[in-house]
């Protein structure tokens, strides 16, 4: 950027113009430029289609669900670990024009029942069982207490078969596809509140189309990228982020297995020589952990995509170093946003991709507001970050009111996150307005304290969270994920690392040593599921040296 802000307002280029197509047609004309190129190979199946084989299969599994009476608009759930099939019902819904609705592989019987009743699904498409779940059990009981299925498909079983192994309908697709409009809905997932149920975040062609092209094209895909995805296909990361930028440019979609595990992705990357892998920050540790890290050869790596939380620049630089990944870029986002609304540039110095989330991506408007009066703030001034554009949901699923809460009249959506921006337009996003600890009267947020402990050379992930104080309302508790054979860390050795750094209000007072955070299946970090375990303790009353370890 050449001129210089005053004002915490910017917006990203807009020389390339938006893709004003359906989902379906976007990948129509993919095929037809690359029919040989290989679209999705399925690492833990040992299976490949190319361009070609891919749209053909999507035609086919589109004409089993609308021959089984799946329509435009309905609901079409979709609950399974990442697998091929997953990935055929994406692009197979959007073709049909129904709203395919992402659910939480992690679900429990009364969160299953809730989204199936929330987005009135009418078609369930499920795996088998999984690790820690009998699906088609829980789906049962759903079906016995709710009653609105009208269609179950269970993947590797006579219902797949049923609605896959058919002959693709081309002039019904063709009819059907010649009334969707760009602006229709297509998707809606689940946020995950803090409290009480989800919001389920409506999203169209052009929201979710247009921002896998885009962070496509800020990671300079072409058709010859590879892309290894390991994170999961349930949220944007995994299917918008990584599919939809794949198939925007001819590149290949890699499924390295159902769920993450760190020496099948890097094995993953080797053998087919991926270009490009993505993950939480935390996802990036535990590869880098790896004891047989030098075993793999991932001389293939250009680029990639971290997200999800703050980046430690230690990681980063592993990843750079280590990894090949001299490209990899940071993205910001929610998925209200589609998600990514910031990136990094693959050519940012190392210290912009670690201590921000760059800049407005392309037709994004981005500005930092005072959160009580709603003006835009100065630069370098922290504040609620706002996001505008092609991106932001239709709304949340059926709650008007909750959709008012967080988008207004003139389609700024108000993102609950502590930003500030510079005079280039990079924006750090310094905490979330929610996770603010007010401590004595003085406001703290614990993502300036997470930066400084992941200077400590023992450890490798820290998480501050607030506690109740009789004295100062609040005070702070620093989680610690230590390295391999570091020495007990105590909460006295850590004020005296703090002392010459942080204010003496921003020094935690008590430590929690854990060997991992409670996260998300996105790998998002639950600090409200933190503040529960960290009340109990406190209510225990058998505090040493303010000190508690997850091993004692």
């Amino acid at each position: 950027m050449t001129e210089q802000l005053t004002q915490s307002y910017a917006v990203g280029p807009t020389d390339v113009p938006l893709i004003e197509e359906t989902i379906w047609q976007n990948l129509a004309k993919t095929a037809a430029r690359f029919p040989q190129n290989i679209a999705l190979i399925d690492a833990a199946v040992d299976r490949q289609w190319t361009y070609e084989q891919f749209s053909n299969d999507v035609r086919k599994l589109a004409t089993g669900l609308h021959d089984a009476g799946v329509t435009t608009g309905e609901r079409v759930g979709i609950w399974a670990l990442n697998r091929w099939e997953w990935v055929m019902v994406q692009y197979a819904t959007a073709q049909l024009g129904a709203i395919m609705v992402n659910i939480n592989p992690a679900y429990r019987q009364h969160e299953l029942n809730y989204v199936l009743k929330q987005a009135e699904i009418t078609t369930l498409i499920s795996s088998e069982e999984v690790p820690t779940s009998n699906y088609p059990r829980m789906i049962e009981r759903a079906q016995q207490e709710l009653g609105t299925l009208e269609r179950i498909v269970i993947m590797n079983s006579e219902s797949w078969d049923e609605v896959f192994d058919v002959a693709a309908d081309d002039e019904t697709l063709d009819k059907i596809a010649a009334t969707l409009n760009n602006t229709d809905a297509i998707n809606i997932q689940y946020t995950s509140g803090t409290t009480g149920f989800p919001k389920g975040a409506t999203l169209t062609h052009r929201n979710i189309l247009n921002n896998g092209f885009f962070v496509g094209e800020t990671n300079r895909y072409t058709d010859q990228d590879r892309i290894c995805i390991p994170v999961p296909y349930y949220h944007c990361f995994g299917m918008v982020m990584g599919n939809l930028a794949a198939t925007t440019h001819g590149a290949t979609m890699v499924i390295p297995g159902p769920s993450f595990n760190p020496e099948q992705t890097l094995a993953t990357v080797e053998k087919y020589r991926c270009t490009a892998l993505y993950g939480v920050p935390t996802m990036f540790i535990a590869e880098l952990a790896l004891e047989n890290l030098a075993d793999f050869d991932l001389s293939s790596l250009r680029t990639g995509i971290m997200a999800g939380s703050p980046c430690p620049d230690e990681v980063m630089r592993q990843v750079i170093n280590t990894m090949h990944m001299d490209e990899v870029t940071i993205c910001y986002g929610m998925t209200e946003t589609s998600p990514v609304s910031m990136q990094t540039r693959p050519d940012d110095e190392l210290h912009l991709r670690t201590s921000t989330v760059g800049r407005p991506n392309p037709h994004a408007e981005i500005k930092i507001i005072d959160p009580d009066t709603g003006e835009t703030l100065p630069i370098n001034a922290d504040g609620e970050l706002c996001t505008r554009g092609y991106l932001v949901m239709k709304g949340y699923w059926n709650e008007p009111e909750r959709t008012a809460e967080v988008l207004d009249d003139d389609g700024w959506l108000r993102t609950g996150d502590v930003a500030r921006m510079d005079e280039n337009g990079y924006v750090q996003v310094t905490g979330r307005i929610k996770d603010m600890v007010i401590r004595g009267g003085e406001n703290i947020y614990p993502r300036e304290i997470e930066e400084f402990l992941y200077t400590h050379p023992d450890i490798i992930d820290a998480q501050v969270i607030g506690v109740p104080d009789e004295r100062y309302g609040e005070e702070l508790m620093a989680w610690i994920r230590l390295r391999k054979g570091a020495p007990k860390l105590t909460a006295e050795a850590l004020r005296e690392f703090s002392r010459s750094s942080l204010a003496k209000y921003k020094i935690p007072r008590y430590v929690h040593i854990v060997d991992e955070f409670p996260t998300t299946v996105t790998g998002k970090v639950r600090k409200v599921e933190m503040r529960s375990v960290a009340i109990d303790l406190l209510a225990q009353g058998d505090i040493i040296d303010d000190f508690w370890s997850a091993h004692a």
